[in-house]
């Protein structure tokens, strides 16, 4: 059973929690999950199912995309509604009722493209080796080292009252609780998470999604949910190698081009099925004759195809 499982994570499951309920439901220690989301968010959690663990450095770089909504004028020890709301003294003669799409607008200019994002003090940030988090239980003082983001795009749905309902695309890694919280703050007013639905990550959206609920009933028949292996990684192009390749590949052995025996859905110009320019230096994916998929592997300036992550 390898290959991706793409879940529709309930409120209050924490990444782990469907992680363990996956693994006893397939019957397999093998799963990791693609990016944590919050217990209080719901939505796509792709999962990782037993070879596909490997592939998971991968299809973990796409960007997600996020529905939220933002209440204005309360600021949280959690950055969401479900924590503590910290005594703060903001802007009295701003009322939240008076904010406009051009003050959001405005407020957001930072935060739009590259910038470096203070994480959560309640995320799962290593600080001396500790996760932030435990720390924040203590009452320490936390304050994770800030990191690179991407905000693609923000878009705002609706502006009533206190409340802003928006979907943002952004790479890994990126908060946003911490959006939440930075726009409160520029906006002197204070904000926080009221509700946050991943509607997609990478290629896997919520049609692809199936509950947990849904997978207890199926059972044993949950295998025909999974994404399989030789399906992922659409966007990199592949190549068919030989019965000696597929040798070859298994033990980590680098391939001539001797050994493949063709392209597959790649731009590559050929003589004789032979790959003669190599015009993309991305990583390859490496079937068999069967179309199964062996391995990721990259072409060096020599033309020897030299296998990274062997899958057989």
């Amino acid at each position: 059973m390898d290959g991706i499982l793409v879940i529709d994570k309930p409120q209050r499951f924490t990444s782990h929690d469907v992680v363990a309920r996956v693994r006893h439901l397939l019957g397999t220690r093998r799963v990791g999950h693609l990016g944590t989301l919050d217990p209080m968010a719901t939505g796509v959690l792709p999962l990782v199912i037993g070879r596909a663990t490997r592939l998971a450095p991968f299809v973990s770089k796409d960007p997600k995309i996020y529905e939220a909504t933002i209440k204005f004028g309360v600021e949280t020890d959690t950055y969401d509604l479900t924590g503590n709301i910290l005594p703060r003294e903001f802007d009295v003669n701003l009322k939240t009722q008076t904010i406009t799409h051009k003050d959001i607008e405005i407020a957001s200019q930072p935060f739009r493209g590259t910038f470096f994002q203070q994480p959560p003090p309640f995320s799962a940030k290593k600080i001396n080796g500790v996760r932030a988090y435990q720390l924040a239980r203590q009452k320490k003082p936390v304050k994770p080292r800030a990191v690179e983001v991407t905000m693609h795009k923000f878009e705002i749905h609706s502006l009533k009252d206190d409340r802003l309902n928006c979907r943002v695309t952004c790479s890994p890694g990126f908060y946003m609780r911490s959006l939440a919280h930075d726009l409160g703050s520029s906006l002197g007013c204070g904000g926080c998470i009221a509700s946050l639905r991943r509607e997609q990550s990478g290629t896997f959206n919520s049609n692809n999604a199936v509950t947990l609920d849904t997978l207890e009933r199926e059972e044993l028949n949950a295998e025909h949910r999974l994404v399989p292996l030789a399906e992922l990684l659409p966007e990199l192009q592949g190549v068919v190698v030989t019965e000696k390749g597929c040798r070859l590949v298994a033990h980590g052995n680098a391939l001539s081009l001797n050994e493949i025996e063709h392209q597959r859905n790649s731009p590559y110009q050929l003589i004789n099925s032979r790959i003669t320019k190599i015009k993309n230096k991305k990583p390859l994916k490496i079937y068999n004759q069967r179309g199964m998929l062996l391995a990721i592997g990259e072409m060096d300036s020599s033309n020897v195809l030299h296998p990274k992550i062997v899958l057989v």
